[in-house]
């Protein structure tokens, strides 16, 4: 049976979970669509495509809360961050610091954390980092033929990692969301629910890296016959409700019937 036997197990397994679930009320169609993703939306201009890496900046462990969550939205900084506009932002701000300030004075963040550790600066970092990454593409299918470059299996590694460098705390992980984000469905993002239900069925090791995780869901979606978009969706799915009591749930259920291939 093998690696490609559990993985295909694995699989069925968390899908028929889903199924028989009466949190979500998943039909096989109606799961199905959440599986698989839409490139309708794909942004269509530079400025939108700032947004979503914005976006996707604060998308991970106290950011959605601290960053997101406290201004009402990352929609938010449009007026402070000139809609958006990549180039004219770098042209407005020469420092985090004068993003910050202007963000505090704007949207009333009178308690944040201003030193260097703190996640607001940090972000400010981003904010800067990401205008002058995107500054170099002069429109949005400019940026679109860019990826498409790198959207081919012996180079695809290398795109999220080059985003990453190129964005100040952005990371792989999110450098991975936010390319799936916009329909490339090659990609996943290693969160946390997936770092923790992998290694646990015997899909990827303990302790794996971002990287190693990514390559294990690869996998796993190369065995099913299905995008690797596909396969993180449908464990995120079964992570992201509940506070983790379902995904424990799931867990116990998966390890008993996959017990043979762990012989």
């Amino acid at each position: 049976m093998g690696q490609p036997g559990l993985d295909k197990a694995a699989y069925k397994l968390a899908k028929d979970f889903l199924l028989r679930s009466d949190v979500e009320g998943f039909t096989p169609e109606s799961l199905e669509r959440e599986l698989n993703i839409s490139i309708e939306d794909r942004p269509e201009t530079v400025e939108e495509l700032y947004f979503r890496i914005l976006r996707s900046a604060q998308n991970a462990h106290m950011k959605p809360k601290v960053i997101g969550d406290r201004i009402g939205g990352v929609h938010n900084l449009g007026p402070l961050l000139c809609d958006f506009n990549p180039v004219l932002v770098l042209e407005k701000y020469s420092s985090e610091w004068e993003v910050l300030e202007e963000i505090a004075d704007k949207l009333d963040l009178d308690d944040i954390n201003w030193t260097s550790r703190g996640l607001w600066p940090k972000y400010c970092q981003t904010i800067l980092s990401g205008a002058k990454f995107l500054s170099q593409f002069s429109s949005a299918e400019d940026f679109y033929e860019w990826v498409g470059f790198f959207d081919d299996k012996q180079v695809r590694l290398a795109l999220p990692l080059l985003v990453a460098e190129e964005v100040d705390g952005l990371g792989f992980a999110l450098a991975c969301d936010f390319l799936k984000e916009l329909g490339y469905d090659n990609f996943s993002k290693p969160d946390i629910h997936i770092k923790e239900i992998f290694p646990a069925l015997g899909l990827c090791p303990d302790g794996a890296s971002d990287y190693e995780v990514f390559k294990a869901v690869d996998r796993v979606a190369l065995n099913v016959g299905v995008s690797p978009y596909n396969v993180d969706k449908l464990f995120w799915l079964i992570g992201s409700k509940n506070l983790g009591s379902r995904k424990k749930k799931f867990v116990a259920v998966a390890q008993r019937k996959l017990k043979k291939f762990y012989a």
